[in-house]
């Protein structure tokens, strides 16, 4: 999967993340989407360690779901090394 690839993949993982977390996460959207980028990047080496799959294909159901497991980890992180705000 090519750099372009990984952009847009992790901005799509970054804006669903932030929709299925509870709470409010510290950093406003942009921030999430970074980390969506860092999260799909974080998935793909997780895949490649623990399952012996990679990101390798764009519109490959593998690859989606790798970058929003790895996704999710990194805002879960994320949440907890800036004090995410609790849920009222």
């Amino acid at each position: 999967m090519g750099f372009l690839g990984w952009i847009v993949l992790g901005l799509i993982m970054g804006a669903i993340g932030k929709a299925v977390l509870p709470g409010r996460m510290t950093g406003g959207w942009f921030a999430t989407l970074i980390l969506g980028v860092i999260g799909a990047v974080v998935g793909g080496w997780i895949g490649s360690i623990v399952f012996d799959a990679g990101l390798e294909e764009f519109f490959s159901l593998q690859t989606w779901v790798l970058a929003f497991i790895g996704t999710l980890v990194v805002l879960l992180v994320w949440g907890a090394i800036t004090g995410r705000n609790k849920r009222t």
